[in-house]
Order: structure tokens, then C-alpha cells, then sequence
């Protein structure tokens, strides 16, 4: 019957609409608090705090809603080594906007999508398990910390005042880079999509704000400890994959979250407890 396949194909555009509205509405908040947070507190925290799930967690909720348990698990494998390409895209970024003549921001953010495009063709030419998956996941955050370390810390000391036009500007790059990214992923087809669900959608506007109105040394102040945070999204996705079959989606999403919460915790503790001990030495030294 002509008519038989409309009430699917309805059901397919409200859902596909309620998730880019979610998304919308998610990456939005994120990208206003950490932009707020790089200001008012340091970049260091808010590169830390960019790698709790946000985005990928909504796509692989989603996923589960949509299809089934089953294949938002599958799905996180990919979006788990996926990082590496995320890794990638910041440290491109990084190297474009540095130097004696850096990159303009158009040009840096370019260079930064080609070289993450790249990435994830070469990750996908490559058969994918848990094991591996995540061997290259802790791998690369560790080897992109590595990368970043001589980077200086720094703090934003005259900040841009925050008017309702600087919030819609900000508002505005968020809902623009989700838009573009989320209608690539359709585009690529649905092998690239759960690799593309990885790509720094909540970051990269964050990067855009930061460069624009404070300089490229600020945004590098912030993807320093990016690789950081990204634990929580690693264990996230790893609870995702062991947790959706047997605990279903939303038992499943609440104990992933409260796993990726408990990482970052422990993280700041143990960052904490290397700043006072860096301290002492230093102090020490002082005296000596």
C-alpha cells in the first residue's frame, strides 16, 4: 500500500528531531558552563571536566532507544577507539595554532578536521574488539599527554565581559558545529557514524570561543589536560558496552555515568594530592 510506510517514516523524523534537539539543547549547556569555567576558574578544569560524556553518551543512548541495547554496545567500541581521532583533531589544532607564524582560526580548524578525518579512516581499515579498543584508547590518551606536557598553564586574568549578545554567539557556534556534524554523520553512512559520534562537538566551540577572545596560548592551555578527562569517557563507553544487554538503557546510562563520575573524582584527588606534593618540593628546594 502507498500510504503503509508513513507512520514509520513519521516516527523516524520526530525521533531524529528529538535527538538533534537533545543534542542541541545538551551541547549548548556544556559549552556555555566550561567556556564559563575557563574563564572564571582556568582552562586546566575545564579541560579536564571536557571529557565527561555529554554528546557521545546522548548518541549512544539514543542508539540504545532507537535500534536496541545490542547495537548501542557495538557502538560504543567504535566510539571508544574513535578517541584517538578526537585525540588527533586537538592535537592538530594545537600544532597549526602554534608557533612563529600560527594559523589563522579558519585555517587551524581546517588542518584540525583533515587530520581527524584521516584518523578515522585509518582506525576503520583496522578490525575492532574490546581488548584493542581499549588498549588504543589509554594508549593514545597517555601518548597525547605526553605530547602536551611542556604546554604552560595559565589563567585568564582579563576576561571578556559576558553579555546576552556574547551568550547567543556562543549558543549559536555550539548549535552550528552539532548541526555540521550530525548531518555528516547521515552523509558518511552508518559505519562512519559511530565513529563520527566521537569527533569533540561539545570541545571544539569551547577551542573557537577561547581563540577568538583570549588567543590561541589559552586554548592550548585547555586541550593540555584534555587526554585527562578522557578517562571518563573511556570507562564510560566501556560501561556501556558491558552494561546495556543486561542492565537495559537507562539502568545502563545512570551506572555508566556514575561509573565516568566516580574517574573524574578520583582524578581530581589524585591531581590534587600531586599539586601538594609538587609544592612541598618546590618549597623545600626554596629553602635549601
Amino acid at each position: 500500500m502507498p500510504g503503509a510506510g508513513i507512520p514509520g517514516e513519521r516516527y523516524n523524523r520526530k525521533m531524529d528531531s528529538t535527538l538533534l534537539l537533545a543534542k542541541l539543547g545538551i551541547s549548548i549547556i556544556v559549552v556555555l558552563g566550561l567556556s564559563l569555567i575557563a574563564e572564571r576558574v582556568s582552562p586546566r578544569v575545564a579541560g579536564v571536566l571536557s571529557g565527561y560524556p555529554a554528546g557521545i553518551a546522548l548518541n549512544l543512548f539514543f542508539f540504545g532507544y532507537e535500534i536496541g541495547p545490542a547495537f548501542a554496545a557495538q557502538s560504543a567500541l567504535y566510539t571508544l577507539i574513535g578517541l584517538v581521532a578526537t585525540q588527533a583533531f586537538v592535537y592538530f589544532y594545537y600544532v597549526a595554532s602554534s608557533g612563529r607564524r600560527p594559523c589563522g582560526i579558519a585555517a587551524t580548524s581546517a588542518l584540525a578536521f583533515a587530520g581527524y578525518l584521516a584518523v578515522i579512516w585509518i582506525i576503520r581499515q583496522a578490525p575492532i574488539g574490546v581488548i584493542m579498543a581499549t588498549v588504543v584508547a589509554v594508549s593514545s590518551a597517555i601518548l597525547f599527554l605526553r605530547l602536551f606536557r611542556r604546554i604552560p598553564d595559565l589563567v585568564i586574568a582579563d576576561r571578556v565581559r559576558i553579555t546576552h549578545g556574547v551568550m547567543v554567539v556562543r549558543a549559536g557556534t555550539a548549535a552550528g558545529i552539532i548541526i555540521l556534524i550530525t548531518g555528516l554523520a547521515h552523509v558518511v553512512g552508518p559505519e562512519y557514524a559511530g565513529l563520527f559520534a566521537a569527533f569533540p562537538s561539545t570541545l571544539f566551540p569551547i577551542m573557537l570561543i577561547l581563540h577568538a577572545s583570549y588567543g590561541a596560548p589559552t586554548v592550548h592551555a585547555l586541550v593540555k589536560h584534555f587526554p585527562s578527562g578522557l578517562g571518563s569517557l573511556i570507562v564510560y563507553d566501556l560501561a556501556v558496552y558491558a552494561l546495556y544487554e543486561p542492565l537495559g538503557i537507562w539502568l545502563g546510562t545512570l551506572s555508566a555515568f556514575g561509573i565516568a563520575t566516580l574517574y573524574l573524582l578520583g582524578y581530581a584527588v589524585y591531581d590534587s594530592l600531586a599539586a601538594r606534593k609538587k609544592n612541598r618540593v618546590k618549597t623545600c628546594g626554596e629553602e635549601l
